[in-house]
């Protein structure tokens, strides 16, 4: 097949691109910025993934069968109207639309299944009514004219290459002896999704047949609390992890961020739980989820060979906390 991957040079393309290149097809990817890692064995293009009439003049020429969307803009998001746009910008007779959705879409509550309602248009985070406003545009595509769209919703994804600082996070700090801090009492559901998992969903949903016009849950079966995924981490390691409890309102208080620096408990993992049901990924895609401890073990041995052992985080910001906590704990028990 002739395959256009929307962002195909960073973690989930670059693998998505890997597989579709093994497996024989004529991939072609549209990215910002000329460089790519592919050397000639891939077409590449260039345009902005929010203008569609840039896409639409960079891929004058071309045709294609399949389509990979999977980048969004971190820093100006990318909306429900701008996918829809891209989407009916690009040529050929398409056969997919596979969209690079998330678990975010539903806005919150546990234990969604695919035909759960998404988040409203009016979600005061904008990625959420993003990926919830894209999913509704080309679900309605699809219902009007049968544009074969497949949106993928996976939460947290972990893995080699992750290029969000999650996995090391923990890791770095493991491999100093320094203390763990754990938000609140630690019971905030997560739940992950191995990217060669998602990839593996990804590829498979190019070819089944009753995949178009449907949502898939790409996710491990179980999800766990902050605390269970911190001793997931530390067995990964084989180190042992010393937790610290720290207050959520010590850490807001103090100017703790979940996204950037100051960090605490690595980037985006402390946000409310939205967690989703499994079974359609595997029944109609045939998808078997990798084992948190089996993926975390491949992503430690990534780990340890990009690691620089001589750099030594900042951990300036957690001590303080750490030590705030304490001291809250010594005056509770009036000490």
């Amino acid at each position: 097949m002739r395959v256009l991957v929307i962002g195909g040079t960073l973690y989930i393309g670059r693998l998505l691109v890997k597989k579709l290149l093994t497996a024989g097809h004529d991939v072609t990817i549209l990215h910002r910025k000329a460089e790519h890692p592919f050397g000639r064995k891939v077409r590449s293009v260039t345009a902005d993934r929010n203008d569609a009439s840039t896409i639409r003049e960079a891929l004058t020429g071309l045709r294609f069968d399949a389509v990979y969307d999977i980048a969004y803009d971190w820093e100006r998001g990318t909306t429900g109207a701008q996918v829809e746009a891209t989407a009916k910008a690009i040529p050929g007779d398409l056969c997919r639309y596979i969209f690079m959705s998330s678990v975010a879409a539903y806005g919150d509550g546990l234990n969604h299944s695919e035909d759960d309602p998404l988040a409203s248009d009016i979600h005061p985070d904008p990625y959420v009514r993003n990926k919830a406003g894209s999913e509704r545009a080309l679900l309605r595509l699809y219902h009007e004219s049968r544009f074969p769209v497949v949106t993928m919703r996976p939460p947290f994804v972990y893995g080699p290459e992750n290029p969000f600082y999650r996995e090391a996070f923990f890791w770095d700090r493991l491999r100093c002896e320094q203390p763990i801090i754990i938000p609140g009492d630690g019971n905030r559901l997560m739940q992950f999704c191995y990217v060669h998992d998602l990839v593996e969903a990804c590829f498979a949903a190019l070819e089944k047949p009753t995949a178009p016009g449907r949502a898939f849950n790409v996710a491990d079966d179980k999800p766990l609390t902050q605390v269970e995924v911190v001793t997931e981490m530390s067995k990964a390691a084989g180190k042992h992890a010393s937790i610290i409890r720290v207050p959520r309102e010590v850490i807001v208080r103090n100017g703790g961020n979940a996204f950037g620096d100051p960090l605490y408990f690595a980037q985006y993992f402390d946000l409310p739980p939205i967690t989703e049901a499994t079974g359609r990924v595997k029944r109609v895609l045939g998808v078997t989820m990798t084992p948190f401890a089996a993926g975390l073990k491949e992503t430690y041995k990534w780990y340890l060979k990009h690691a620089d052992p001589s750099k030594k985080p900042d951990f300036e910001f957690e001590n303080k906390l750490i030590r705030l906590a304490r001291e809250a704990g010594r005056m509770a028990q009036g000490i």
